[in-house]
């Protein structure tokens, strides 16, 4: 299983699911971080924490422990 945390810069995905649950899970799907959405990742923090991605003609940041919730191909 690949995770968003797992991708490098300069790559696009597509989302394949949403792990998670409740709270979590309703609050990446309303950043727009849905099944079969492209990302395209921009940059990683020196850290790897953040991580900026773009998807749906806007950017995002995201922590790790959330990337690690969504699964892509």
């Amino acid at each position: 299983m690949k995770t968003l945390r797992n991708v490098n810069p300069g790559e696009t995905v597509t989302i394949v699911k949403l792990h998670g649950e409740g709270a979590v899970k309703r609050r990446i799907m309303d950043m727009g971080l849905t099944k079969g959405t492209r990302v395209f990742v921009r940059k990683v923090a020196p850290l790897g924490d953040p991580i900026e991605v773009n998807l749906r003609s806007y950017e995002l940041s995201l922590r790790k422990a959330d990337c690690e919730m969504i699964e892509v191909e």
